[in-house]
């Protein structure tokens, strides 16, 4: 019989992310011997995985990064306001080698079991490399938006041609020149892919379940003046972030919606369009508490779809019927326009759903649309879906997805009663996805 390996430390991290990374640097810095185990093969966690075109950030490049070392704030120079997948990508990097964080960091290794010894009071961590780690602490540094979704679509496994999932994109470039291409989902990744997969396609085929609200991100090279004024005063630019909500600087307006006249809202709407961003939902205080007021910010972007869509049927397509701000909205390029062109087609599953894929088409209803290469955005099993997936077990042998079967029950997304000494970083329950996440992240690990 082979014997298996068995390590004794002070703590295991799941998950080589911004949690991960900030978590190892922490706890290492405590003395503690810890080990990081993550199943990709570099660090970056959703920035590692996620390479579809157009993946980008939404919130801003001088607030979307680590706070906890003064002097990578100042050495790191981001190159646009929003930043693309590439370069958090090349950040992340950076601060593993800047740390020496690799060393302890287990890559291609994926944790498939945690359970509780109550007779120890430790955390007993298996992978699916056969190895056993036996830990006073067991931190999941597992991500949000980290277990992406194959929905179950007839034929599926049928098709013939190329099918790729956003939240696990090729490592080499996907070429799509050519090719008739279907994107399935209409969230915040088609939304980011399909205005540059329709540069590159033949005839595009969009097919929306669900439509979305989205505001134009307005990126481009980050101003260096804006950057030297921050970095001049980056820490009480942070500690003003923090104070607001979601953690980034949203430029609140504190009066209602329905507290001024109709022209003067719509020149508030009109200046943050025009600038851009996640702020727009912060032009007046009341979108998130009263119907009123935030039908008045639904109804001026639903204005502005129909002004930039040029044919009203498909405009009236893309414009949600529901309120704003209750998902975190889309931050984009050119997704309206993109609708204006005339080998992009959108198609409305909203009534039938994807009724089949066959090996060269996907069928919505009646209508099979010939394909050759398919694009599932079809988004995550969010905040659970990477923990469910570990056989996590505490106190009596309890499985989380057990104490979970109602749904989530956490202490500020961070611990779970009867799993002692088990956290989670930005879990279900904490502000997390709703946020800026690197600070979260940190304001969790601290």
């Amino acid at each position: 019989m082979t014997s298996v390996k068995v390590r004794e430390l002070d703590a295991v991290v799941v998950g080589a992310g911004f949690a991960g990374m900030y978590m190892l640097h922490r706890l290492r810095g405590q003395g503690l011997a810890v080990q990081v185990i993550e199943r990709g093969d570099g660090v970056g966690g959703t920035w590692y995985w996620n390479r579809y075109p157009g993946a980008r950030c939404d919130v801003q490049s001088m607030e979307y990064s680590y706070q906890f070392d003064e002097a990578l704030q100042q050495e790191w120079k981001w190159s646009e306001r929003f930043s693309p997948q590439p370069e958090i990508l090349a950040y992340a990097n950076h601060v593993a080698d800047r740390f020496d964080l690799r060393r302890d960091i287990q890559f291609e290794t994926s944790v498939v079991a945690a359970h509780f010894d109550e007779a120890t009071l430790r955390w007993r961590v298996e992978t699916d490399a056969g190895e056993v780690f036996l830990a006073r602490f067991c931190i999941m540094a597992t991500g949000c938006l980290s277990s992406w979704n194959v929905p179950d679509f007839p034929g599926l496994d049928d098709f013939e041609g190329e099918c790729f999932h956003t939240g696990r994109w090729p490592h080499e470039e996907v070429d799509f020149s050519g090719k008739r291409v279907a994107v399935i989902g209409t969230g915040s990744s088609g939304i980011q892919a399909i205005p540059v997969i329709a540069q590159q396609a033949a005839e595009l085929f969009v097919f929306q379940r669900t439509a979305n609200f989205s505001v134009p991100a307005r990126n481009g090279p980050l101003d260096p003046d804006y950057e030297r004024g921050v970095k001049a005063d980056y820490e009480n630019f942070r500690e003003r972030n923090a104070m607001q909500a979601g953690g980034l600087d949203t430029k609140p307006n504190e009066i209602s919606a329905l507290a001024v006249g109709d022209e003067e809202r719509a020149e508030v709407y009109e200046d943050r369009w025009r600038d851009g961003g996640l702020p727009f939902l912060s032009a007046f205080n009341d979108l998130a508490l009263d119907r009123a007021s935030n039908d008045t910010a639904a109804d001026f972007v639903r204005q502005k779809i129909g002004e930039i869509v040029d044919d009203p049927a498909v405009a009236e397509q893309l414009c949600p019927e529901n309120t704003i701000g209750c998902k975190r909205p889309c931050v984009d390029t050119n997704y309206y326009a993109t609708f204006n062109l005339p080998h992009v087609h959108l198609v409305d599953i909203g009534e039938t759903g994807i009724t089949e894929i066959t090996a060269k088409s996907v069928r919505a209803g009646d209508r099979a649309v010939e394909v050759d290469s398919l694009v599932l955005a079809t988004g995550y099993d969010a905040m659970t879906g990477a923990l469910a997936a570990i056989d996590i077990r505490g106190r009596g042998g309890l499985p989380l997805t057990e104490k979970w079967a109602e749904g989530p029950k956490t202490y500020l997304g961070l611990g779970v009663a009867g799993f002692p000494n088990l956290f989670i970083i930005t879990g279900p329950g904490s502000p997390s996805v709703l946020s800026n996440m690197i600070p979260s992240i940190e304001q969790h690990v601290n």
